[in-house]
């Protein structure tokens, strides 16, 4: 809730309509398509730092989308824009972005859902705004011609002045490399617990990907579809409900 990327990203899209603001009290970094299914859901009326009315909750961001879609709000929203996530959510972060995660929420509830984020490093001043006011076009133009079902944006956008950005290009999901290493240490009662470290992930800059886009000083776009459904591999597996694979 005290993010500044989402203050960024609410301010932004001010002009485009009435804004709702539903976040979490907490990060919920790498929490991937988490719902809270057995314990309550505490919502608060909060007031973020240029004076405006929030709501925080003390669930996942999968939650914060999911009350509003089932009743909170008094009206289902025209839609679902979350982020600005401070970091890049690229190729397979999407399967633990939490960012994400709320935008796959809104495409499951059939609204419009966009995924907003900064390919910055956490630890750097970032400054949102060059996201925030692409993040309003791309709203702008979503709200106009609207989406097919099942899909959401994931947008990334580089962490450069507004100027320098050379525009937006439409990409497929690249390869991320990831390095992460198991760190085993003591505490101090002598008991063995494990932190998952490494060095920080990289990807393949490639044509027509996101990696490749950013690469180039672009806004990278990418379409994702909720069906993943390995199709090229059905026609294959076929085979096994004629074989003897369940003898």
């Amino acid at each position: 809730m005290d993010a500044p990327g989402l203050l960024a990203l609410k301010q932004g899209l001010e002009s485009l309509g009435e804004i709702v603001v539903v976040a979490p009290d907490r990060n919920w970094s790498a929490s991937g398509h988490t719902k809270t299914m057995h314990k309550p859901l505490r919502i608060t009326s909060v007031t973020l730092r240029d004076g405006s009315c929030a709501f925080a909750t003390d669930g996942a961001p999968t939650d914060c989308v999911a009350v509003v879609m089932l009743g909170f709000s008094k009206e289902k929203p025209a839609l679902v824009v979350s982020g600005i996530n401070p970091g890049g959510n690229l190729a397979h972060d999407l399967t633990y972005s939490g960012t994400v995660a709320a935008a796959m929420e809104g495409a499951i509830n059939n609204v419009p859902s966009i995924a907003v984020s900064i390919n910055a490093n956490h630890a750097d001043n970032i400054d949102f705004t060059p996201a925030a006011e692409y993040a309003a076009r791309i709203a702008r133009r979503v709200l106009t011609e609207g989406l097919p079902p099942d899909t959401f944006l994931n947008v990334n956008v580089p962490a450069i002045p507004i100027e320098q950005i050379r525009g937006v290009r439409i990409t497929r999901l690249g390869k991320r490399i990831y390095r992460d290493a198991l760190v085993v240490r003591q505490d101090p009662q002598g008991k063995t617990y494990y932190w998952i470290g490494g060095e920080p992930p990289s990807g393949v800059v490639e044509d027509g990907t996101d990696f490749g886009a950013l690469a180039d000083q672009y806004v990278s776009i990418t379409p994702v579809h909720m069906d993943m459904t390995s199709h090229a591999l059905m026609d294959r597996l076929k085979t096994w409900e004629t074989d003897s694979l369940l003898d």
